[in-house]
């Protein structure tokens, strides 16, 4: 079976609480390939690592976070719903993120903006990765918006759409994240014709994973990481 990388979608977040320190260190013990994680801004302008624009679902508190400052948010359990096992968690802001991730471990990092914010999200990342020089190995995944509004901030980083592929090749982006349904040999080749990666998001199923594989992707984001590397593992 063809190899892919592991993409391990809010680090391995099927077993452990998306975003989180846990399930970061866990993608990290597997040995994946790639980590993608999600950036919002808090009320007082930092970046914190959530997916939602509310903090609902994964914690024990309530609201968004745009309206909620750091301290705030660091007095949430962000294990809440996941088990007695990870009461405790606390989200992690992008520093910490940073902090966890070895040297060479790609970072799929995707840019939450709104409208409201996107002109100081978007640099505020883009700023983060140059300081760090992280650019051979961290790219900003999100909206057309947010991405160029991030490479504008660091003109060698590199943007991550699920734009179509004509679309890419006019904003430079080199790096293609289509949803699994739309994902097809004939897009895949169509990409790689322009020179493009491409990572669909995602798959937690086997099924869906040997069909990714057999469209010829690069990667593959998964919640369950270690299923993906199973697979792959028992073809070689």
């Amino acid at each position: 079976m063809r190899q892919v990388a592991v993409v391990a979608h809010r680090g391995a977040s099927g077993d452990f609480p998306e975003n989180t320190a846990s399930a970061f260190l866990e993608a990290i013990r597997l040995g994946v390939e790639m980590i993608e994680f999600d950036v919002q801004l808090s009320r007082d302008r930092e970046l914190v690592i959530i997916h939602d624009s509310v903090v609902d679902r994964i914690s024990d508190g309530s609201g968004r976070v745009d309206e909620m400052n750091l301290t705030e948010l660091k007095e949430l359990d962000a294990g809440f719903r996941s088990g007695g096992q990870f009461a405790g968690e606390r989200f992690l802001t992008l520093e910490e993120t940073l902090d966890l991730m070895p040297k060479k471990m790609r970072l799929n990092v995707h840019i939450k903006a709104s409208d409201e914010n996107r002109e100081v999200l978007a640099p505020r990342v883009a700023r983060e990765l140059v300081r760090r020089n992280l650019l051979q190995t961290a790219f900003v995944t999100g909206s057309e918006l947010n991405v160029v509004a991030a490479r504008r901030r660091a003109s060698g980083l590199e943007i991550c759409t699920n734009q179509p592929v004509s679309r890419c090749v006019e904003i430079g982006c080199r790096i293609l994240q289509p949803a699994n349904g739309i994902t097809t040999p004939e897009l895949v080749e169509e990409a790689h014709r322009h020179g493009m990666e491409v990572n669909p998001f995602y798959a937690d199923e086997e099924a869906e994973m040997r069909r990714l594989i057999d469209c010829g992707v690069d990667g593959i984001l998964t919640n369950y990481p270690r299923k993906l590397q199973v697979l792959l593992d028992s073809a070689d």
